[in-house]
């Protein structure tokens, strides 16, 4: 969807946006430290040439960590917006030192019709490698999605996530807008890992929170927050 949090998921759906945009994303999978992820992104839409985002995050601890900073550009044509993004991996393991490697990233999302949308997206096409032993590369993950508002408060969704070294991913998504649309209900569902989630947003002038609930049988629960503002033209 055309949305801040579009620079990570699918970088043409910041084409669309008209003001400029931060925000900061945390998460925990499974209460365990060394699976957190802290992130932070904002988004500059500039007049003539296309809106332009920067991301940075980190994952886990001291042991095993991944940090990056990502660069995206994204730009509307029509009821097209099409995007491309850079990002700049490093991944250090204690005790064998740390590797770098650049992602190349592309996207595409279209309005079809009012309130139908689709969109597709190509991580990593470069399949850009880390190290020569096992020929190890970071993920090449592809997505295709298509989300349908059928009335203002409704928004139902669904995608499909194939990385290219396991099987395929289903997800389908719900929200439903409440209290003049500052409080949103969400519940998905994940065909891959069986894993159903839960969310609340809640919108407050400029200011977006947003929070999910996740768990899976055998690994156990995950939080994920976040926190965007809109800074008015």
């Amino acid at each position: 969807m055309p949305d801040l949090w579009a620079l990570n998921n699918n970088v043409a759906g910041i084409g669309t946006l008209e003001q400029a945009q931060v925000g900061a994303y945390v998460e925990n999978r499974f209460g365990v430290r060394a699976f957190s992820t802290v992130a932070l992104q904002a988004v500059y839409p500039t007049a003539r040439y296309g809106n332009y985002g920067v991301s940075m995050s980190r994952f886990g601890d001291e042991l095993f960590s991944q940090q990056h900073v990502g660069i995206g550009i994204g730009h509307k044509l029509g009821q097209f917006s099409l995007g491309g993004k850079i990002d700049l991996w490093q991944v250090t393991v204690e005790g064998y030192g740390s590797r770098k490697a650049v992602a190349l990233s592309v996207g595409g999302q279209a309005e079809i019709v009012p309130g139908f949308f689709f969109g597709a997206y190509a991580y990593n096409i470069n399949q850009a490698k880390l190290a020569e032993f096992d020929d190890e590369r970071l993920p090449t993950v592809m997505k295709a999605g298509l989300a349908y508002r059928p009335y203002q408060k409704l928004l139902l969704l669904a995608e499909t996530e194939k990385h290219i070294n396991f099987p395929a991913n289903f997800k389908a998504g719900i929200e439903y807008q409440l209290l003049q649309e500052k409080l949103a209900l969400r519940s998905g569902f994940s065909t891959l890992t069986n894993r159903a989630t839960f969310g609340l947003g809640f919108r407050a002038r400029q200011l977006y929170v947003d929070y999910a609930f996740g768990s899976t049988t055998l690994l156990g629960q995950s939080h994920h927050l976040s926190l965007s503002y809109t800074f008015q033209k």
